[in-house]
């Protein structure tokens, strides 16, 4: 399956407190998706369901699993959720946009 391509960089900015990490630390991984996440991130913010950041937040993290999941549909890890995560997509892409 042809993909779009994206690197991640993930990196730890702040303790739950406010500080500084001991150490910086940050990971970063090169990842493919069937869709534009950077797309969907415009359209989720565009719905105006939750603040910019959440919204942001979500919609990577919702592509970044259920790409994940596509991939490896066959484990039993998945075979549970799946039912559920595919009504949820149904739903989310259905619910008209917050007021």
């Amino acid at each position: 399956m042809k993909q779009h391509r994206y690197q991640i960089t993930v990196t730890h900015t702040a303790l739950p407190d406010g500080s500084a990490p001991p150490e910086a630390r940050s990971l970063q991984f090169e990842t493919g998706n069937h869709d534009d996440i950077l797309n969907i991130v415009d359209k989720v913010r565009q719905r105006g369901d939750l603040p910019e950041a959440d919204a942001t937040a979500f919609a990577v993290g919702l592509k970044l699993f259920s790409e994940v999941m596509l991939q490896h549909r066959q484990l039993p890890l998945f075979a549970d959720f799946a039912p559920h995560f595919r009504q949820f997509m149904q739903q989310l892409k259905q619910r008209p946009e917050a007021q």
